[in-house]
């Protein structure tokens, strides 16, 4: 069950690059789970580790304090490529809880919301001001789906509905049916034929 998401205040972890996909993101080769504990640290493998699976010690995401660090500003275009549910299993286990960038895959963002990762769009304008200040503090406010960066206004999100209610309540969309079985029985049985 994903953690409820209302708000979060965090540093940003800033990863420039255009087109990350869903490979550079969790290898295809670590798929074989069907679980996501342990896949944060398979997050970005190729990029963190070297081809006898050591450490690269210069990689950031190797000394990233992922408790400070909960947003990941992304270049455009991220997590393309194929369809894993995988990829926002890896980034939430290695303790991401929202992804920003000027455009996300649709079938990233739709598995995301469906994991407890928050993914938000951006203008241009604000995703350079997010690139240009790594470790940045930014604040989400998902409830009234806003962005805080600095001292500036807020600036407007938007966020499927249902995905948005399932987020704040902690639940995905399986867990919020399950926990409206009762008003579903009882429906059922008042219009039994």
């Amino acid at each position: 069950m994903p953690e409820r998401f209302t708000q979060l205040t965090s540093r940003t972890f800033v990863l420039p690059q255009e087109s990350i996909d869903t490979d550079q993101i969790i290898p295809a080769r670590f798929l074989t789970t069907t679980t996501r504990a342990g896949l944060g640290a398979r997050a970005f493998y190729d990029w963190r580790y070297d081809a006898s699976g050591a450490p690269i010690a210069d990689q950031p995401l190797n000394t990233l304090d992922t408790a400070e660090h909960r947003i990941l500003v992304a270049g455009d275009n991220f997590a393309c490529g194929s369809s894993r549910e995988h990829a926002p299993w890896a980034l939430t286990d290695y303790g991401f809880r929202a992804v920003i960038s000027t455009s996300i895959a649709d079938i990233f963002s739709s598995n995301a919301l469906k994991n407890g990762l928050l993914p938000i769009t951006v203008d241009p304008e604000t995703h350079a001001r997010l690139l240009a200040d790594p470790g940045g503090r930014v604040g989400i406010d998902l409830e009234r789906q806003e962005l805080t960066i600095g001292n500036a206004p807020p600036i407007s999100f938007a966020v499927e509905p249902f995905a948005r209610r399932c987020l704040i309540e902690g639940v995905d969309p399986l867990g919020w049916l399950t926990d409206r079985m009762p008003q579903i029985e009882a429906f059922e049985r008042g219009h039994a034929l």
